[in-house]
């Protein structure tokens, strides 16, 4: 069945696609096929089979570094390889995880799993009960969705257990509150999902009680708002609960409570971070705030005793301030510590702050390089049975990660060293700016020959959405194949993310997300400008939002670009609220239902603004069935309308991978493989 004998249905803008959304329809799945089919046709055979595996291969080997979790003195992990392709949950002990090959315990085993029970099941999550971690409930997801089936499982006997805690699909989490009774904040049952999919209550649901009948301790008060979530906090004895009510996706309000529901709304901004810890709270502001007569500027970090806080204190210490170019990327709590995570012109930093009767003591990490990125988190799961040893990832788009341990806070020491996956003699990373539209300073990486060609087959990237900062990172799947066959990476650090704080987000959010699509192009522009590469040349990839920004490249810039590779995307921007989680996103982009929001969204809803006869270049548009965050609807009918007027587009959608590239290694292979092929073949990197 072609695209033009489909039916016009009715639907905003009189949507002549609409039938695509039905993600299990039978014409939208015949569509699927015969566009996967003609994909493959194009871009497969003999060559696509032997970089997929080369890439399977390099995902499935032994000496990479298995990424581990410690509850209760043992390390845990989740190993993907050729012999375990979902997965095998395990354990080992600190000791033996030094040794060069490690002995794991094995707990379960995923694909025997999924065999047996004939499910396509992954192992998304674990929650374990502390001190002991003698039990877990185990998120297990179908085909990598966001959505989850929980089951309770034995540590001891490595079994799930036959009349403990089950609960069908839904998009939720749990926490526990004591061995026979969970906090579950879940969408499942009537009633108890909110509009944008996720769980709208928190129950408490005791051992052998029906999950219906699980007493309802919070609820969301706006019917509009996003989420809510619960969380037991045992850094405190008697434990407590805290409450968080997500009104939309920067905002939400923070309570404090127990076992019995929320007791005290914490008198904070609604836009702040708020992290508790025994009797301490920090606070990272996004927007200035004025109050006990003073006005801490946007993005600091606050401290204060939480008692004193919630007896009406509002003397603060300041333990972090912002610069013009340096931003807080997080915070956390590790044995009692504050670590504070800050970018300074993209440079890391790792401030540690230790609060006590005395004051605030400061401190940084020790011994961490500049000039790479590098990453710093808990080893351990929980607070009660951790004692603040951090793991430190450092890596650079030519040197793969070393995983590091950092005890007491002190000099770290190498755990784990990730292999070196292909080769790139003779070149180096470089930082750039390119000057965008309205004359900001647009900083991007660049990885390539120490001299430039002038006509460098390129392959750009970036994100730009949520506050989420994007760093350049070792990419063993680009490396091997756009890198060692002569290809440059490109990273760009476009407004919209977190880099350099709240200001650089909000720049590149609601209509300054088309602001954002400038800087990439900007940056498409400099590399021609300095000699790197032409434009035809210049290949571009984008996820999820990045969807907004490549088809953006496509219909306003299609000049800059070789091709385009846009992958699980965000497209249709007038019913995007309406498809799966879209609703929680309008704190990012806007409301298509109000007249003044649409007025800027339709600037940059490509589905909109394609038209017939431009210069566009050609592009591959994929996404997964099983992607229940982003609806495959976006793919789908941008495929389709770009084809009905005739420009050179491409389609992939895999039946698995939720919002990512997909559930095992084989699956990644295939994903990005084909990818990278089609933008190859089209900017003239030889691919053999």
């Amino acid at each position: 069945m072609s695209i033009d004998d489909r039916p016009t249905l009715g639907a905003p803008d009189d949507d002549p696609h609409l039938w695509l959304e039905d993600i299990e329809g039978e014409p939208a799945l015949a569509f699927v096929a015969a566009q996967n089919q003609r994909t493959l046709a194009a871009f497969g055979g003999a060559g696509f089979e032997r970089d997929r595996d080369t890439l399977a291969a390099i995902f499935d080997r032994p000496d990479n570094i298995p990424f581990v979790s410690r509850r209760g003195g043992l390390l845990y992990n989740q190993w993907k390889d050729a012999a375990h392709p979902r997965g095998l949950w395990r354990r080992t002990s600190l000791d033996e995880f030094r040794k060069p090959q490690p002995q794991w315990e094995a707990l379960l085993d995923i694909d025997r799993l999924a065999a047996d029970e004939g499910e396509d099941w992954a192992l998304n999550r674990v929650t374990s009960l502390p001190p002991a971690h003698e039990r877990a409930i185990l998120s297990l997801s179908r085909g990598g969705s966001d959505a989850v089936v929980l089951r309770e499982f034995d540590l001891a006997t490595k079994r799930f257990i036959d009349d403990g805690f089950t609960l069908t699909e839904a998009k939720g989490s749990v926490d526990w509150l004591d061995a026979d009774t969970l906090l579950l904040s879940s969408a499942y049952g009537e009633g108890m999902a909110t509009p944008s999919g996720y769980a709208r209550t928190v129950r408490r649901w005791r051992r052998g009680e029906p999950v219906d009948a699980a007493t309802v301790i919070f609820a969301a008060e706006n019917e509009q708002s996003v989420w809510v979530r619960a969380g037991v906090d045992r850094s405190v004895t008697p434990f407590r609960v805290w409450f968080s009510e997500g009104l939309d996706f920067f905002n939400h309000h923070l309570w404090l409570g127990d076992a019995g529901g929320a007791r005290t709304r914490l008198d904070l901004p609604t836009d702040s971070w708020a992290t508790p810890d025994g009797d301490w709270l920090a606070i990272k502001l996004r927007q200035p705030w004025t109050v006990g007569g003073t006005t801490h500027a946007a993005d600091v970090v606050l401290g204060i005793q939480l008692s004193a806080f919630l007896a009406g204190s509002r003397a603060f210490i300041r333990l972090f301030e912002p610069g013009p170019r340096s931003a807080l990327q997080g915070l956390y709590w590790a044995g009692g510590r504050l670590v504070l995570s800050i970018l300074d012109e993209l440079r890391p930093r790792f401030d540690v702050w230790t609060p006590s009767a005395q004051g605030w003591s400061h401190q940084q990490l020790p011994e961490l390089p500049e000039l790479a990125t590098v990453n710093v988190w808990p080893l351990d799961a929980d607070e009660l049975t951790g004692n603040g040893d951090l793991l430190a990832s450092i890596q650079d788009p030519l040197t793969p990660p070393t995983l590091q341990l950092i005890e007491d806070f002190g000099t770290p020491s190498t755990l784990k060293q990730a292999p070196r996956t292909f080769t790139a003699d003779g070149y180096v990373v470089t930082r750039h700016e390119a000057i965008s539209i309205d004359g900001e300073r647009i900083p991007y990486t660049l990885t390539g020959p120490a001299r430039p060609t002038g006509d460098a087959p390129v392959y750009m990237s970036a994100y730009g959405g949520f506050g989420h900062s994007i760093l350049p990172a070792y990419n063993a799947a680009l490396g091997k194949l756009w890198l060692e066959r002569g290809g440059t990476l490109v990273e760009a650090n476009i407004r919209g993310g977190g880099e350099f704080g709240t200001a650089w987000h909000d720049a590149g959010r609601y209509a300054g997300k088309r602001l954002a699509h400038d800087d990439f192009a900007a940056v498409a522009a400099d590399l021609v400008q300095r000699g790197v590469t032409v434009p035809k040349r210049i290949a571009a990839q984008g996820g999820s939002n990045g969807g907004i920004l490549i088809t953006n490249m496509l219909v306003r810039y299609p000049e800059r670009f070789g091709a385009l590779f846009c992958t699980i995307p965000l497209i249709d921007m007038r019913r995007y609220t309406k498809l799966l989680a879209g609703a929680s996103w309008i704190a990012e982009y806007g409301d298509p239902d109000k007249d003044e929001d649409w007025g800027w969204l339709q600037t940059y809803s490509a589905y909109h603004t394609a038209r017939p006869g431009q210069p566009y270049p050609p592009i591959l548009i994929a996404t997964t069935r099983r992607d229940d965050r982003v609806h495959p609807g976006h793919a789908r009918k941008m495929t389709a309308k770009l084809q009905a007027m005739g420009y050179d587009s491409y389609f992939y959608e895999p039946a698995a991978g939720g919002h990512g590239y997909g559930t095992d290694n084989r699956e990644r292979a295939s994903f990005i493989t084909l990818g990278t092929r089609f933008l190859a073949r089209h900017v003239g990197l030889e691919m053999g």
